[in-house]
């Protein structure tokens, strides 16, 4: 049998979503946790991976198994082992040709951005911080030049194993609230650091620290060592992923409220 499930997660404490020896990751204890209620080795395929310091509210992931369990089982029994920092919301039999990755139309990031002279105590691991002043009407054009079909090699990290940098955006967009800003990438995929390195770039342009037409360069040039550095991970949510409908993947339209 073929479960599919729904997870939230800080990413803290934790060296991103992948399995790795020797540390503390999302899969791992996403994978010892649903192997004890199993009571069978459990390995798991998610939509997509996170970095060390991501969270996500809606990743998506599968598995399969010989056990059969009630789906109260599946989804408080494995609760009740996971740590206070993960938690599934969602667990449900699917068909046994889905897959968590390779099925994926649609993939929702938001990223909180905390804008002031000063840090915070309360939110910084929660959110991304910038102290420079931003020119908005300059983010709506910034975010705009994002939208659409773009060759995206120089905003993707030196690891990316991914074998096509073409990517499109489908929104780019933001809530702005006091000293927050709430923004929301909805693309069909994303190459490894992708929006961080996107958040970085868009900061320097509204800004004034980088001219608009920075983005356009890079777009054409190709070259990762001509962009901005990487953006802080604290404030990246993977938020939300669509499926064709035909899977019964719940869309949970999950949002960071401002």
């Amino acid at each position: 049998m073929r479960y599919a499930a729904i997870v939230e997660y800080l990413g803290k404490n934790y060296s991103g979503f992948q399995i790795q020896p020797n540390v503390k990751t999302i899969q791992g204890c996403l994978e010892d946790c649903l192997s004890r209620i199993a009571n069978e080795s459990i390995k798991i395929e998610a939509s997509g991976r996170t970095d060390a310091g991501v969270h996500a509210l809606g990743q998506v992931f599968h598995f399969d198994t010989l056990s059969v369990r009630s789906i109260n089982s599946w989804v408080k029994g494995t609760n009740s082992f996971l740590p206070d920092d993960i938690k599934i919301r969602w667990i449900n039999e699917v068909e046994q040709d889905f897959h968590a990755r390779f099925n994926a139309l649609k993939r929702e990031y938001q990223y909180l951005l905390y804008l002031n002279k000063t840090k915070s105590a309360i939110w910084n691991d929660l959110s991304g911080w910038y102290s420079s002043d931003l020119n908005f009407s300059i983010l709506d054009e910034a975010l705009y030049l994002f939208k659409g079909k773009h060759n995206f090699s120089s905003y993707r990290s030196s690891e990316c194993q991914s074998k096509k940098p073409i990517k499109e955006i489908y929104e780019a967009s933001y809530i702005h609230k006091d000293s927050f800003i709430l923004f929301k990438f909805v693309a069909d995929g994303y190459l490894h650091h992708q929006i961080r390195n996107m958040m970085s770039v868009i900061l320097e342009v509204a800004s004034g620290k980088k001219e608009k037409d920075y983005i356009d360069f890079l777009f054409k040039v190709k070259d990762r060592t001509k962009a901005s550095n990487t953006f802080l991970p604290n404030g990246l949510y993977l938020a939300n992923i669509e499926y064709d409908k035909k899977f019964k993947i719940p869309f949970l339209n999950n949002k960071i409220l401002l």
